[in-house]
Parts: structure tokens; sequence; C-alpha cells
């Protein structure tokens, strides 16, 4: 899951008492449905950087609930506002993260090093998503050999 350091850090979350975050403003749709049918409360999370100095992996995290509807799409001062979406018919998710541990950045070139994670979606050529998913293979090489707790 990638996030702006700017908008909500991964030591942001750590910080906070329950160490958990509201995933909102997703607002397209294969990432939506990624939330909505792959992710359940207790899967890993890959808390990734980017649009910054250092872009990279720096932490892990875990969905800690259900998906649920984004309660930006139903406020018109929010820039998430969306006019078509009702909360009879919501049209948007989202999910709650909470943070478990930061990690030694590890870069997208770290990642296209190794091949045990060279296939990642998100290595993917154009890839724009804000959320995509990881194998389980994948996970675990990244958990217990480049960022071992």
């Amino acid at each position: 899951m990638k996030s702006e350091p700017t908008e909500c850090s991964f030591e942001d979350v750590l910080s906070r008492p329950d160490q958990t975050v509201d995933w909102f403003g997703i607002r397209n749709y294969q990432a939506r449905n990624f939330m909505r049918d792959l992710m359940k409360p207790g899967d890993g999370v890959l808390f990734y950087h980017s649009s910054c100095k250092n872009p990279g992996i720096v932490g892990i995290a875990e969905i800690a609930s259900e998906a649920y509807p984004d309660r930006l799409q139903f406020d018109p001062a929010s820039e998430y506002y969306d006019t078509a979406s009702t909360p009879q018919k919501p049209r948007w998710l989202a999910v709650d993260v909470k943070a478990l541990r930061a990690v030694p950045i590890i870069t997208l070139a770290e990642l296209r090093s190794h091949p045990q994670t060279a296939g990642m979606r998100v290595l993917a050529r154009g890839n724009r998503l804000s959320i995509t998913p990881v194998a389980q293979d994948e996970f675990r090489f990244i958990t217990e050999v480049l960022a071992p707790a």
C-alpha cells in the first residue's frame, strides 16, 4: 500500500495510540476491488512511501478491518467527494491499516535485484496503483530475508 509520507507517513501511524489509520481516498476501481475482494483482517501489508526523496517499503503493517464505505465520498468539503455515491450505494471503500514495525527502506531497485521479488506488481511498467497484491512468497521473502524482525 503506497502513501505519500507528507500525507500519511509510517512514522505518524506508529505514533498513534492504536497505531491504526483508515486508508481513505482510493478512487481507482481496481484498487478499490483489491480492498473489497482480497483484503481481510490480519493480512500482511507492505507500507510503501511514494512521491518522496527515497521511495520504498518503510514498514510492515496488517489489515485491521473489513472494507467499509469511505466516509469522505459523502463530504462535499472533501477533495474525495463523489456526487454519484450515496450511503445506500457507496462507490468507494476504505480499510483500517495497523502499523506493526518500521524497516530499513527497501527500494524498488533492491526489489528488482532479487529473483524472489522481481515479478511484483508494484514493479510493473506503468504501475500507478496505490494498492497492489503481493504474493505470499514475496511477502515472506521481504519480511524474513530483506527486513527480518
